[in-house]
């Protein structure tokens, strides 16, 4: 392995006689296929079905949520009296997608409904009093929050003082102390017998409904026009894939396809993508980021307005305005990581090589979330980017796998106003004063909580494949492993002792992108075209591979690519390096 070069591993399996097993069981499935559902925790026939065929009838009672009971009685009641009811969100595709889910629902069984959304930079994030002010202004007596509320404490307080019921509905990490509300929903209270832990917010509310849906005597079938808003949630709040966010982002991506809401149709049109194809990717980069742009730039209530548009020209028309706004937030992305990056190094240079905290008077509070979470895909390490607000300074924090940030936030607490979220993302406060003594603080908070390995992780191998095995079976069963996220990855399979075929190229606007092709040596198979995205630094190699005809070996996931209608499978290489320099 040349230096610097991130060891190739292949995944354990506990129990190898289970991959043959499973073989047997699905008619003799390709073996990595089968070694790549094990090293999943599919290792029967009966959890190979519900990995692949499992159904909005495969979810959980949502009665099983620690108190379901008493948001339920409560929400029918308002629903039967008509009370005015204010669903309170967030201004993130989670909370606007909830928002809208929560609003459209309690309208439909006849409630008095309207929303709010705080606005980021006036009032920071979660609860707020002004947000329960302009509730008790509107006369309501029931506030439903959505995607927060499970640190506000102080607020649940000044919520019954103005005479208003709380009900929260959240998915964030709870504090030792919860709310004094009417009922606390959240999985990961250590109270809640609830079976998975991993929905987000929008998946909350949508329990929410099933449960009130089903006290109503109405037909559940009815709720199914909401799954695309679930899946538009689940895809970006980057939640576990697995368990009951499959389903769920599975069957709102059906829905995506062929049956999806005005305002999502329109949104697609102005991103330029076929709905009818729509995938997780289609959601991370094309439609999220749109809907998310309305709250980092300012009014978030106009993603709500986009979702809930019941014409097509309402939708075209927010839709467009939110392209405008989403063109806006680019060009800020782009300033900010500049300045970011610049710090960044200067900060490692300084000694602060577990984490990175900067500051600039300048960012956009609306913005640091996304240029934190891209330092840490450059530098590999937690990252907060902090931002004026008022007096105060606010923030976001982003993490990777194997360092729990929330963790990290918690042994410097004392020096924070405040702080929230979960293993991999969370906002806080801090006065200015402070943040340099934050800074040093969390090095060692960060180490404290880095796992083994989790700074420095070899590339896992699912299994190693050879090109001519990939069929149109193989492939048939392969695309069954999506939706791919957190927990569900595409498979990555390794490949030996390929030629390459032809000169390679570097390709893309910004030339950091590898192209070539491949074929099994001695001619065993057809070539396949491969994209390295983010690999070009790997092009001497590969066209040293093709001059002196010194076989490859390529990690790869598979993917289908679509051409002027024309479909072909398509490798999609995480490293290439010689083959006598891989040892799996």
């Amino acid at each position: 392995m040349e230096a610097g070069q991130r060891p190739w591993v292949l995944k354990e399996v506990a129990d190898t006689g289970a991959v043959t097993r499973l073989q047997g069981d699905l008619n003799q499935v390709a073996e990595p296929l089968a070694r790549a559902l094990v090293a999943r925790g599919v290792s029967s026939f009966d959890e190979a079905r519900h990995f692949f065929r499992a159904g909005i009838e495969d979810l959980h009672d949502p009665m099983l949520m620690k108190d379901m009971d008493r948001a339920v009685d409560r929400l029918v009641r308002a629903i039967r009296s008509r009370e005015r009811v204010v669903v309170y969100g967030d201004y993130d595709v989670d909370g606007t997608t909830a928002t809208a889910l929560m609003t459209d629902f309690l309208r439909s069984h006849g409630a008095s409904v309207t929303w709010f959304i705080p606005d980021r930079v006036k009032h920071g994030y979660g609860l707020c009093r002004a947000g329960l002010d302009e509730a008790a202004a509107k006369k309501a007596t029931l506030v439903v929050a959505l995607d927060c509320g499970i640190t506000a404490v102080e607020e649940a307080v000044y919520a019954r003082e103005l005479g208003l019921d709380l009900v929260i509905c959240d998915h964030h990490t709870p504090p030792d102390v919860l709310p004094d509300a009417i009922a606390v929903l959240d999985a990961k209270r250590a109270d809640c017998p609830y079976p998975f832990k991993e929905l987000c917010g929008c998946g909350v509310a949508f329990k929410v409904a099933q449960a009130v849906q089903a006290a109503l005597s109405a037909p559940q079938e009815a709720l199914t026009g909401y799954l695309d808003l679930v899946a538009l949630a689940t895809a970006s709040d980057i939640v576990s894939l697995t368990g009951e966010n499959r389903i769920l982002l599975r069957a709102g991506l059906d829905l995506l396809r062929t049956e999806p809401r005005p305002g999502l149709r329109a949104l697609a049109d102005e991103a330029r993508i076929r709905l009818s194809e729509a995938d997780t990717r289609s959601i991370l980069f094309s439609l999220g980021p749109r809907i998310n742009a309305a709250g980092r730039m300012g009014d978030a209530g106009r993603a709500v307005k986009l979702l809930l548009a019941d014409s097509p020209e309402k939708a075209c028309a927010w839709a467009r305005h939110l392209q405008s706004v989403n063109l806006e937030r680019q060009l800020l992305d782009r300033k900010t990581l500049d300045l970011a990056v610049k710090q960044a190094e200067a900060a490692i240079r300084a000694g602060h090589e577990k984490a990175l905290v900067l500051f600039d008077p300048t960012w956009h509070l609306g913005v640091v979330g996304i240029v934190a979470s891209r330092l840490v895909d450059q530098f590999n390490r937690p990252a907060v980017l902090l931002a004026p607000s008022g007096a105060l300074v606010k923030g976001s924090a982003r993490s990777l796998p194997g360092i729990n940030i929330y963790d990290a936030l918690k042994a410097c607490d004392d020096l924070l106003h405040g702080f929230g979220g979960h293993d991999y993302a969370a906002g806080l406060t801090i006065h200015p004063d402070a943040i340099e003594s934050f800074a040093e603080r969390l090095q060692g908070a960060v180490a404290d909580v880095t796992e083994a390995g989790a700074l420095d992780p070899p590339l896992e191998i699912d299994a190693a494949l050879q090109l001519g095995d990939i069929t149109d079976r193989f492939w048939a069963v392969l695309r069954q492993f999506a939706p791919f996220g957190p927990d569900n990855d595409n498979p990555v399979f390794a490949t030996t002792e390929l030629e390459v075929q032809g000169h390679p190229s570097v390709v893309g606007k910004d030339g950091k992108h590898l192209k070539f092709r491949v074929a099994s040596a001695g001619g065993e198979s057809a070539a396949m075209d491969v994209i390295g995205f983010g690999l070009a630094r790997r092009f001497e190699l590969v066209r040293e591979s093709y001059a002196a005809r010194r076989p490859v070996a390529l990690a790869y996931g598979i993917h289908e690519n679509v051409w002027n209608g024309r479909r072909t499978l398509q490798l999609q290489a995480n490293d290439v390096r010689f083959s006598d320099n891989v040892d799996l």
